[in-house]
């Protein structure tokens, strides 16, 4: 670790990745969503510099030298065209918002490890930015420090997540949406609806699989994500032809019966993937208020057999929502490429494992679409009884640690003392 303020403590900190329980493609339409922050985490540790200069080691990777400062000693926050989509861009925009926003910001070197994998839909990305403004607001902005549960005292998780969001889309280049980084900033299972995307409202749920029996899991099915930008770019923009359709800028602003009645024209003039896409977003935002309700019950249930119902519903409604990614908003595989489907490979195969098992006193598994879709990963939720069994089959087919199994973390970005 680079030092040149010896007598400066070393602190370590550390902020969760998330996985995405149901809201599939909701988020940039203003829509619900429901998410949470996991076991798989970036650590860092750290201490202050005097030199305006911010080193970050990450195991491997390449090192990252960022000078928040000219040679005049003036701060040289601004965008630089040479940085984008690089850790340095982040590092630099997370500073320059922070800054913009009357916060203290300086040196300080960093060596940290990252066990949020990378391309695993788990989003190692969003998981790096609440890190490092959670660093910066917690060397030099002098707060006070709370339980680990409150997160930093002077910077609520939704600005750190906004924080991270606008260094993505500004300095990094990427437009990503805010539910990333909301999600790794508060922890916990969580249900969040961007109806006003400046202040999404954000609910905390309990939510615990393993006290229901069930190992949550991915499967990383390979596949590489570099060509399919135009593929992602497409659902947004569908799903915003047909709010322009209705003189809205977002789906968020319709409701599905005014859609519905437009259909043929909406079909006509958009063609009928819009319309389908429209479709998934609205089922989807009633999925999220289901699920989130079934997992209130799950909590409050007085005996094992009312915890036992909510939490069947609650499973049911992970498999419509399967379904309605890959039938109505149709991000199992790129067009572009039918003979690459991992996705609904790994979907299908896992609908067959669930099928046969011989289980009477629970439910057999779910399984859905996580994340972006067209490569990566699937979610699935499988008895634990049958874990290892479910491991085997699909190592066999997509290859050896290809199947993760999470933890819901309760805590977002915290100092580890």
């Amino acid at each position: 670790m680079q030092n040149d303020k010896p007598d400066e403590p070393v602190r370590k900190f550390s902020a969760p990745g998330r996985t995405e329980l149901a809201g599939n493609h909701t988020d940039h339409n203003h829509g619900k969503v429901l998410a949470a922050s996991i076991n798989l985490e970036v650590t860092a540790e750290v201490q202050k510099t005097n030199d305006n200069t911010v080193f970050f080691r990450s195991a491997g990777f390449p090192d990252v030298t960022v000078k928040l400062t000219d040679s005049n000693g003036n701060y040289d926050l601004k965008p630089k065209p040479e940085e984008t989509g690089t850790t340095e861009a982040l590092i630099r925009g997370i500073a320059a918002e922070m800054q913009k926003r009357g916060k203290k910001i300086g040196g300080f070197s960093a060596n940290a490890v990252n066990k949020v994998m990378a391309g695993s839909g788990l989003s190692s990305s969003a998981a790096l930015e609440i890190l490092i403004a959670f660093i910066f607001d917690s060397l030099y902005c002098d707060s006070h420090r709370g339980d680990e549960k409150n997160n930093s005292a002077n910077l609520s998780a939704l600005e750190l997540a906004q924080i991270g969001q606008i260094a993505e889309n500004v300095h990094f280049g990427k437009p990503c949406g805010l539910m990333d980084q909301i999600a790794c900033a508060a922890g916990g299972a969580i249900a969040i609806d961007f109806k006003d995307e400046k202040n999404p409202i954000v609910t905390k749920i309990n939510f615990d699989p393993c006290a229901c029996g069930y190992s949550l899991c991915v499967v990383n099915t390979g596949g590489s994500h570099a060509d399919l930008t135009a593929d992602y770019a497409a659902i947004p923009n569908e799903m915003k032809t047909v709010a322009t359709f209705f003189g809205k800028s977002v789906l968020g602003e319709l409701d599905k019966e005014t859609v519905f009645s437009r259909a043929a024209e909406i079909r006509k003039q958009n063609g009928d993937r819009a319309l389908l896409r429209a479709l998934h977003f609205f089922d989807e935002n009633e999925r999220v208020d289901a699920m989130s309700q079934a997992l209130i019950k799950t909590d409050n249930a007085d005996s094992s057999a009312a915890k036992k119902e909510a939490f069947n519903s609650y499973l049911d409604l992970v498999n419509e929502s399967g379904d309605s990614s890959w039938k109505l908003l149709q991000n199992v595989y790129s067009p572009c490429s039918p003979k690459n489907q991992g996705i609904t490979t790994a979907l299908s195969l896992t609908k067959e494992f669930i099928k046969k098992q011989k289980l009477r006193a629970i439910h057999p598994g779910a399984c859905r679409v996580h994340g972006g879709g067209f490569a990566g990963t699937i979610q699935v939720y499988i008895p634990a009884e049958s874990m290892d069994n479910y491991r085997a089959s699909m190592e066999a087919v997509f290859g050896a640690n290809c199947v993760t199994q999470l933890h819901i973390r309760p805590h977002g970005a915290i100092e580890l003392v």
